[in-house]
């Protein structure tokens, strides 16, 4: 017996769905996900909210391990091969398999299963226990009664929990498409394989474990498909075919070896705030360009079709800047899918000394700065650090690993501490490879509006799974854009977990 939480009471077979010559295998399927969803959407949301009620915190060993019981034991009652992969210091990564008779391509799902820790008493309510909302709360939504069966259920309504968008969203909106699919008899078109996450909030620092160690499992894959991240800013559903890569520095310059009264010794002493702004004003001019040498040399060049999804995609600059009440973006304005195909220097912090009442008449001994690298495909993390420490010395600085000792002082007046922070490459999957040409056929299918965009803004380690695979990596976000992700008050709107329920069936049974 299937479980009843996730709506699995049988429909009538082709119920409210007429056969539609015309129509194409993923077509039909997305009409019967949606009647299917329409008949059983309280128990959709019901077996949600227990699977969302289990903490989640990759760190939590016990609870986390809970989660990955329970999700393969739901995989397991629709005919998928469940097992529990395991490495020594991770929670365990829960893989699938579901063959289908005659298929000719295998395709993972990739969902995370951690989320990130939380600080409850920044939540309105406890982030584990689901609260439904009427609306967002920030427009005015209040608490509601989760529905009950044959309730009308509006795609407006919040679920607030921790991991509603950010990753538990696709494991439901999965098992009902597979439901769907299942009680109309309507069989899969490809090998479906699942590879469920549990540290991706933690880092995935085990993922060359796990691929390594089960590396027959990875060897025949078609297809990667990535169920994580937002729909477009504009509210349109979007399919991605890439993430930035990361990197970083903590930058360190010097004074004098202690603080020193800025009255006795200003306009004397070197102040270091001083010095670092400096130094970080070369970096980039007044327009946003990185002022590094060869900064974006590496850079893949940008494909016709890429700068044609570019073009196609809405038009949401405006808005966005009004939305951060900005009145220029860089670059005198470019396009921000433009910008998010060119590596990036960002500023994530800097300190010299205290400011305000906590100020002091005194010239600090030195002012640090954290940089961060986004890369994008064609960038390898150390050498692009390499151009940025090649840039410091041309200003004059001698670069140090350690805090400088007299010695060192003595001899050189600019001297520059670097610490390297670690990072990953960029992946990038061609948008015209024939392999994607059926995905993206069949999530047409599901949303009338589908956007291509080349790469996400943000990083994941993607990286990992190009060295182990050379099939296309795709993302396919379903999450609110305005989600809340990571942060307290994290939240799903019906609407794009119903889109989600679409979009699996429709890749279910992509020609």
């Amino acid at each position: 017996m299937k479980n009843i939480l996730f709506g699995l009471a049988a429909v009538a077979a082709g119920a409210g769905l007429q056969p539609l010559a015309a129509q194409t295998a993923s077509e039909t399927a997305v009409e019967t996900a949606r009647v299917w969803r329409e008949a059983h959407g309280a128990e959709i949301l019901r077996g949600f909210a227990n699977l969302l009620a289990l903490p989640n915190d990759a760190m939590d060993t016990p609870n986390i391990r809970r989660n990955a019981d329970y999700i393969s034991d739901l995989f397991s009652e629709r005919g998928f091969a469940m097992e529990l992969l395991e490495v020594e210091g991770s929670p365990p990564m829960i893989y699938g398999l579901r063959q289908t008779p005659g298929a000719t391509r295998t395709i993972v799902i990739y969902v995370h299963y951690d989320g990130q820790p939380v600080e409850a008493a920044n939540w309105t309510h406890p982030p584990y226990e689901p609260m439904l909302y009427s609306a967002a709360m920030t427009e005015g939504g209040e608490i509601i009664p989760f529905p009950e069966k044959g309730d009308a259920i509006d795609e407006n309504w919040r679920l607030y929990a921790r991991s509603a968008s950010d990753d538990k969203a696709p494991i439901p909106a999965l098992l009902a498409a597979i439901d769907a699919l299942d009680e109309a008899e309507m069989g899969f078109s490809s090998n479906i394989k699942l590879v469920f996450d549990g540290e991706e909030e933690a880092g995935s620092s085990h993922l060359d474990d796990f691929l390594a160690a089960y590396a027959d499992k990875f060897s025949d894959i078609d297809l990667w498909l990535f169920c994580d991240g937002p729909t477009h800013q504009s509210g349109s559903a979007q399919l991605v075919f890439g993430v930035r890569g990361v990197t970083g520095l903590e930058l360190t310059v010097y004074g004098a070896n202690r603080g020193l009264h800025s009255g006795h010794y200003g306009n004397w002493a070197p102040g270091p705030g001083w010095r670092l702004s400096q130094l970080l004003a070369s970096m980039k001019d007044e327009n946003g360009k990185v002022q590094v040498k060869d900064f974006y040399k590496s850079a893949a060049p940008v494909s016709k079709m890429e700068r044609a999804a570019i073009a196609a995609a809405p038009d949401v600059d405006d808005q966005l800047r009004e939305t951060f009440g900005l009145a220029a973006t860089e670059a005198k304005n470019a396009p921000l899918g433009e910008r998010l195909l060119l590596p990036a220097l960002n500023l994530k912090g800097l300190k010299s000394a205290e400011v305000g009442a906590a100020s002091r008449n005194v010239i600090p001994p030195s002012a640090s700065a954290s940089i961060g690298l986004r890369l994008v495909k064609g960038n390898d993390p150390q050498a692009m650090l390499d151009l940025v420490e090649a840039h410091i010395k041309r200003q004059g600085y001698h670069i140090v690993r350690e805090a400088p000792d007299a010695s060192t002082r003595a001899k050189y007046p600019l001297i520059a501490k670097v610490t390297r922070n670690g990072g990953y490459r960029a992946v990038r999957s061609d948008m015209s490879d024939p392999r994607v040409t059926s995905l993206i056929d069949a999530l047409r299918g599901a949303a009338d509006d589908l956007i291509l965009t080349p790469s996400l803004g943000g990083s994941l380690p993607l990286y990992v799974f190009e060295e182990n695979s050379d099939a296309p990596i795709i993302i396919l976000p379903i999450a609110n854009y305005d989600n809340n992700q990571h942060a307290a008050d994290e939240n799903i709107r019906l609407g794009n977990l119903f889109y989600g329920i679409e979009a699996y069936a429709a890749v279910l049974t992509m020609e």
